[in-house]
C-alpha cells in the first residue's frame, strides 16, 4: 500500500487558481514590458525626427520665455518673422526670435527700433529696445538659407547683431518653438 496522500477537490481548485494567477501575472508583466519598450522606442523616434523638448536657460528671451521654462520644439526650417527659433551654437542650443528671413534687409535705429525691408516692426514681445552687442554694419542683408534672430530682452541678448553669433544657417536649426508647457501655470501655444 502506498503512503501517497490524494488531494481533495478543494485543494486542487485552490492550487489551480494559484497557478493560473501566477501565470496571469507573468503575462501581464511581459505585456507591460513590451508596451514600455514600444513607447520608449516611439518617443526616441519622435524626438530624433519630429520634435525636441528643451529647458530655457538664461534671460535673453524674457518676458516671452523665463529661465526654467520647458518648451516643445517642432523640427522645421519653415520660419516667418516673429517665430521663435531654437538653433545650435557652440554645442549649446539657443532660443531667439526670427526677425529677418532669407533675402530680407534688417535695420536697427539708434533707439533700438527694428525695421525689415523698410517697414517698422510692431514688437509687443520686446522687453527693452537696445543696440547693445551690435558690431555688424546696418542695414544688414540676410543671405539665402540664413535667418537674422534677436532675443526679446535686447539689452542682455547675444544674437545676430553680434558677429560672434551672426545669422543662423539651415544646418544650425533645431526647429520652431510651438509650446511652453512648464510651468503649467504659464502654458502657452505659440503661432
Amino acid at each position: 500500500m502506498s503512503d501517497r496522500v490524494v488531494p481533495t477537490t478543494q485543494q486542487l481548485k485552490h492550487e489551480f487558481s494559484r497557478v493560473t494567477l501566477k501565470a496571469g501575472r507573468r503575462r501581464a508583466f511581459r505585456t507591460m514590458l513590451c508596451i514600455m519598450i514600444v513607447v520608449i522606442a516611439a518617443a526616441i523616434t519622435c524626438t530624433a525626427f519630429f520634435f525636441s523638448v528643451l529647458r530655457v536657460q538664461g534671460n535673453s528671451m524674457e518676458p516671452t520665455l523665463q529661465e526654467g521654462d520647458m518648451v516643445l520644439v517642432i523640427k522645421t526650417n519653415n520660419f516667418t518673422s516673429g517665430d521663435t527659433m531654437a538653433f545650435y551654437y557652440n554645442n549649446k542650443i539657443l532660443i531667439k526670435r526670427v526677425i529677418g528671413c532669407p533675402g530680407d534687409t534688417v535695420d536697427i535705429d539708434a533707439s533700438g527700433s527694428v525695421s525689415v525691408n523698410g517697414a517698422a516692426l510692431n514688437e509687443p514681445y520686446v522687453w527693452d529696445r537696445s543696440t547693445a552687442n551690435t558690431d555688424i554694419d546696418l542695414p544688414f542683408h540676410v543671405s539665402n538659407g540664413r535667418w537674422f534672430v534677436l532675443g526679446d530682452h535686447r539689452s542682455v541678448s547675444l544674437d545676430s547683431r553680434s558677429s560672434i553669433i551672426g545669422t543662423v544657417s539651415e544646418e544650425q536649426v533645431v526647429g520652431k518653438v510651438v509650446l511652453r508647457f512648464w510651468p503649467l501655470s504659464t502654458w502657452t501655444l505659440f503661432d
